[in-house]
């Protein structure tokens, strides 16, 4: 779907062919370049769900089927462990379902890397019921697939999503997340219009409470987290009054020239030797808000905000994953598949709406 925009769709096609050069052949995609050494080229559940994101937004649904055929068939692959989860709640943060794997193997990275993120299930239930809803048939389900899918219900069932403390979307100390609760929130109520599949009701009663109890807070040590900005976008989980106040926060706390900030104090890529108060700036802040801002009908920011994201681009023509904190050094997570995707996103929603961006 081009954007009747000549220079925008020549940019929108030079990023999907960086984001298509990060996909294996099994379908899934790396994090970043296959060949990059901080471990980027493994492939996580989350990051799958947002590159394909652009694959979607411009109608490639081969490339999303692909991708989700293979998702499927990790959780066949490990079934047993999900039903040795759905039996009793798992004591040790090895026994929940693990939310990165070998690109082609399709096996458990073993190592500890915060692997308790209940997010990266909810992410994958809303995305498999939302693309169903929209073309039924679009990843030709079967019996097995429609078997697991319901499986993972009664995981997040078990777990008790509600109020169980994970590591969350950046895969660190554990606490209960809002963002986790959201996307396993608005996970099992996409995926309970699938037919076949049962969703109690008291499932999604005990996740909004737990939510709406917790926002615009991220969770109990954090008021501000750039994770928040899923609840709004692709979630829509979040009221008008909680939308604002999120992007208030963000805005204002974390935003800064070259990215937003993950939330104050974040010590990953801290440019300060004590890990304080120099965080790095993620580029996909700066397409997510562009989205958000175009979603909400607000075209000036949207553009604001999609002006800002092009500058992130680099020399060599991609996007990273962070820029360290008031430089132009960015790190070595570079294309990060995440960033392609939502300044491809941005790019094609925000210039097919206002013709005077560029």
């Amino acid at each position: 779907m081009p954007t009747n925009h000549p220079v925008y769709d020549k940019l929108i096609a030079q990023h999907l062919a960086i984001l298509k050069e990060l996909q294996y052949r099994s379908g899934l995609f790396a994090a970043s370049k296959k060949d990059v050494a901080t471990g980027y080229n493994k492939a996580w559940l989350r990051d799958n769900f947002y590159e394909c994101l652009a694959f979607e937004i411009i109608g490639d649904f081969e490339t999303v089927r692909h991708t989700y055929r293979a998702i499927l068939d990790i959780f066949k692959k490990h079934e047993w462990k999900i039903d040795y989860a759905i039996s009793k709640k798992p004591a040790h943060t090895h026994e929940y379902i693990h939310p990165r794997y070998h690109p082609e193997t399709f096996e458990e990275y073993w190592e500890e890397w915060g692997n308790k993120q209940n997010d990266s299930i909810g992410c994958i239930l809303f995305k498999i019921g939302e693309l169903e809803a929209r073309s039924p048939g679009l990843l030709k389900l079967d019996d097995d697939d429609r078997r697991v899918i319901q499986k993972l219900v009664w995981y997040l069932s078990t777990l008790e999503y509600w109020h169980d403390a994970d590591s969350g979307v950046w895969e660190e100390d554990q606490e209960i997340h809002a963002s986790s609760v959201g996307a396993c929130l608005a996970g099992l109520k996409m995926i309970g219009g699938l037919d076949g599949i049962e969703v109690p009701a008291e499932l999604l009663k005990k996740g909004e409470e737990t939510l709406h109890r917790l926002l615009p807070r991220e969770s109990e040590r954090k008021f501000v987290d750039l994770a928040l900005l899923s609840l709004i976008w692709p979630y829509k989980v979040t009221n008008a009054e909680e939308t604002k106040i999120i992007l208030d926060n963000v805005e204002y706390h974390l935003l800064k020239e070259r990215g937003v900030i993950r939330y104050k104090g974040d010590r990953y890529y801290n440019k300060n030797p004590d890990g304080w108060s120099e965080e790095a700036e993620w580029t996909f802040g700066l397409s997510w808000l562009a989205i958000i801002y175009d979603k909400l009908g607000n075209q000036e920011k949207a553009a604001h905000f999609l002006d800002q994201a092009k500058q992130t681009v680099t020399k060599d023509g991609v996007v990273p994953e962070l820029y360290l904190s008031h430089s132009t050094k960015h790190n070595d997570n570079t294309p990060l598949g995440w960033s392609e995707s939502l300044f491809i996103v941005a790019l094609h929603e925000v210039t097919e709406k206002n013709s005077k961006v560029g």
